[in-house]
């Protein structure tokens, strides 16, 4: 195996976090990959190999969106009350905050960038908007629309989560673009599958031990990285959304 080779300029909480072996979040559970592969993420100004990461395929992205379904379908995520969603997000944010300097330097790190642009910008921009999204949990509401034709009609629209929500995640901001899509789709009551960019996905699975911690029911497992390097087609029978859409849809009625 690769030799992994840790900065000694590193906090000790960060160094803690790349000696420790790599998982994917599942159902509520750290797994390793259904393959037992892993692969190995690169510290980008040095060559030196960071971590080895498990290596996610086919399987284990079946096995992460059948959870999510499942989660979505039957509970718990979907026996969770806006409120209490929102209460989960802001505590994962207030997680985030008591160890910005480890995801500073960890994204800094395994991205590249400057560790003082992560302090000043990623770590803080990814703690607001899961603040931010955890206050909407509980002001996703319809309508009630006037008709200008005569009866006596009811027109309303209702907002409705849509599912099971899949979330690629690009390597130029991981941190922050991974909070830009996971806390809409929870705060609108979607389950997720997320995949981290195989170049910089540790800021992603340290986040999911944050998600462990915040006390996210099971669907917190299927809500943050489950982590495919090269996805095959699925085999679920299942339908998910590619996050561009709204996670929370507008459904008419009349």
């Amino acid at each position: 195996m690769d030799v992994v080779t840790i900065d000694t300029r590193l906090s000790q909480p960060a160094k803690e976090f790349l000696h420790q072996p790599s998982r994917l979040l599942i159902d509520g559970k750290l797994v390793e990959a259904a393959s037992g592969k892993t692969f190995p993420v690169y510290n980008p100004a040095t060559g030196a190999i960071l971590m080895q990461v498990a290596e996610a395929d086919s399987a284990d992205v079946d096995r992460a969106v059948k959870a999510a379904r499942k989660a979505f379908d039957e509970g718990p995520w979907s026996r969770v009350s806006p409120s209490e969603r929102g209460k989960l997000l802001w505590k994962l944010a207030d997680l985030l905050e008591k160890h910005s300097e480890e995801f500073a330097e960890i994204e800094s790190i395994d991205n590249g960038k400057p560790v003082a642009v992560a302090r000043a910008a990623d770590v803080p921009l990814a703690i607001d908007m899961f603040r931010y999204m955890g206050g909407w949990a509980t002001k996703i509401t319809g309508s009630t629309i006037p008709l200008s034709f005569p009866g006596e009609l009811l027109s309303y629209t209702l907002r409705e989560p849509v599912g099971v929500v899949g979330q690629i995640i690009p390597w130029n901001f991981p941190l922050l673009m991974a909070a830009w899509k996971i806390a809409p789709a929870l705060a609108a009551g979607c389950t997720v599958v997320l995949k981290a960019a195989e170049q910089t996905p540790l800021t992603a699975l340290r986040l999911a031990d944050l998600v462990l911690e915040a006390g996210f029911p099971a669907v917190s497992s299927t809500s943050s990285p489950a982590m495919a390097r090269r996805p095959a087609p699925l085999s679920s029978p299942t339908t998910w959304w590619i996050r561009w859409r709204s996670p929370a849809q507008p459904r008419s009625a009349s």
